[in-house]
């Protein structure tokens, strides 16, 4: 099969290589559409290594067509189906606490086994046991069922820090997850929701999200703008959607009283960020992470997406073969972009 292979960091190129050889109960999938995340550039650029080999094919964001059933009777060859790519072991302590997107025993499709950006993807028993694929329906193309697994880290990290009606959130960030931060808060009723990031394009399309207004930090200052916003009162919820330590700072500046700042974003290893606890202490804040899915995650994003109770169609703004994975990875990275698929030819 054809793939693009991650030889090191920066090093990645469409080879031919061996098709994937399932073990028992292994399924299959020929792969339709796959969706770059932040995380994938990341690892692509060196700033993600835990659990990261050499060489490894990523994409983890993918729906496809299953060629191969390993003998499952749910499942049937032409089945169209997504993923949810985190295995939880489902034995450990914080699995049976509910925290499975934490299992430190479960495996991540897309570097710690072969992801999407391929021709073929092999899929564990285990995963398939625990229910990890979902049948697609009809009127849900591959390429938006791809985006699934972003949206339900989303729905976690909301989760999280219980966003709900008639908070004013603010939103550090307009990139393919904040803008998915602000559909999602539009859908749970959010009373305002302001967007920040200096990409006008991203502003426009934070707008066209569900938005109420968008500030662009190079130009304004963010904690005034916030304040005037809100009447002097700052953001109920501030979501650092960018992975960039000075945001950190910001957010608690942004934060009104009893606010809630969620850390959502991956930063690279070893950064550092400076806060100021005196607003953490005397403001009340709660300042939480939120990191990866659970199998109830995606269940509930796939539901909402199947549902068009969100519509993430429009995210999607670049399509490309799997032999130009070079310009897709360019794409993604330019700010040129919202969503990049890489989709069978």
């Amino acid at each position: 099969m054809k793939a693009a292979v991650l030889t090191a960091p920066n090093e990645i190129g469409l080879r031919t290589t061996e098709d994937p050889q399932p073990s028992p109960g292994d399924v299959l999938i020929r792969v339709r559409a796959a969706t770059i995340c932040g995380t994938d550039i990341r690892i692509f650029r060196g700033r993600k290594t835990a659990g990261v080999r050499y060489p490894s094919i990523l994409g983890h964001e993918f729906a496809g067509e299953v060629i191969d059933t390993g003998g499952h009777a749910s499942l049937k060859k032409g089945d169209r189906v997504g993923l949810c790519p985190f295995i939880a072991c489902g034995r450990c302590h914080l699995c049976k606490r509910g925290m499975e997107n934490l299992c430190t025993n479960g495996v991540a499709v897309g570097y710690e086994i072969d992801g999407a950006f391929a021709e073929i993807i092999r899929i564990p028993a285990q995963a398939v046991i625990a229910g990890n694929l979902r049948h697609l329906p009809d009127e849900m193309g591959f390429d938006e069922a791809a985006l699934v697994e972003p949206l339900a880290c989303v729905l976690n990290g909301q989760n999280k820090i219980g966003l709900s009606s008639a908070d004013t959130v603010a939103v550090l960030g307009a990139g393919p997850i904040g803008l998915l931060h602000v559909q999602l808060a539009r859908l749970r009723g959010a009373a305002r929701i302001i967007s920040s990031d200096p990409n006008a394009h991203r502003r426009t399309a934070a707008l066209a999200g569900g938005a109420d207004a968008v500030v662009d930090p190079t130009a304004e200052n963010v904690v005034e703008r916030m304040r005037a916003e809100t009447d002097g009162r700052g953001a109920d919820v501030v979501i650092c959607a960018i992975g960039v330590p000075a945001l950190a700072r910001q957010a608690t500046d942004l934060a009104a009283h009893g606010g809630r700042i969620s850390l959502f974003a991956g930063f690279s290893k070893g950064e550092l960020a400076e806060m100021d606890v005196n607003a953490i202490h005397y403001r009340e804040l709660t300042i939480t992470g939120a990191f990866g899915l659970s199998r109830r995650d995606y269940d509930r994003a796939f539901d909402m997406i199947a549902s068009r109770r969100l519509d993430l169609r429009p995210l999607i703004t670049h399509r490309y073969g799997l032999d130009r994975v070079h310009d897709a990875f360019a794409r993604a990275e330019s700010g040129k972009a919202i969503k990049v698929a890489i989709l069978d030819a």
